[in-house]
């Protein structure tokens, strides 16, 4: 039981390594970078790399790091676990709150942005940059904070 217990709460730390990793770089580079572009880059820059996200690598990482740290926190109940428990319940709920956010209003305004079309045929580029940008740079920041929280705490988890 040991052995599944580290097994499992060592790939809950991976998993939320990678999704933390991920929020962590549209924060510092990729908005940035899409930032200081003009607003036809920004718009076709961000629908390329919106399309591209889907695709199995990320989705191990998004979903795999609340299921692997349910998973370790189930493996974890029991009075002789509780610092581990503690912190591994402190981590899914911190990266819950990021699949929240990420659903709520990220992929609603990444939907707005592919829904505008193509930019070489969308009228007012700017409009759709104006609607779009600063609320998902100001709620990816958040998420940004929770999943690195969440990263940190079953980190710690995994150390004890």
């Amino acid at each position: 039981m040991e052995t599944l217990q580290t097994l499992t709460l060592l790939l809950a730390t991976i998993t939320m390594g990678l999704s933390a990793g991920l929020f962590y770089a549209y924060s510092h580079d990729i908005m940035p970078g899409l930032g200081l572009s003009d607003d036809r880059t920004f718009v076709a820059g961000f629908q390329a790399v919106d399309k591209a996200i889907y695709n199995p690598w990320f989705m191990i990482g998004f979903l795999g790091a609340p299921v692997l740290t349910g998973l370790a926190a189930l493996l974890h109940l029991g009075a002789d676990h509780r610092p581990v428990l503690v912190l591994t319940v402190v981590a899914f709920v911190l990266y819950l709150a990021t699949v929240v956010i990420t659903a709520r209003v990220n992929l609603p305004l990444n939907a707005e942005i592919q829904a505008a079309g193509d930019p070489d045929r969308i009228p007012d580029l700017a409009a759709v940059r104006e609607r779009f940008e600063a609320r998902w740079v100001r709620w990816n920041l958040i998420r940004t904070v929770l999943a690195v929280a969440a990263f940190a705490s079953v980190a710690w988890a995994l150390s004890l």
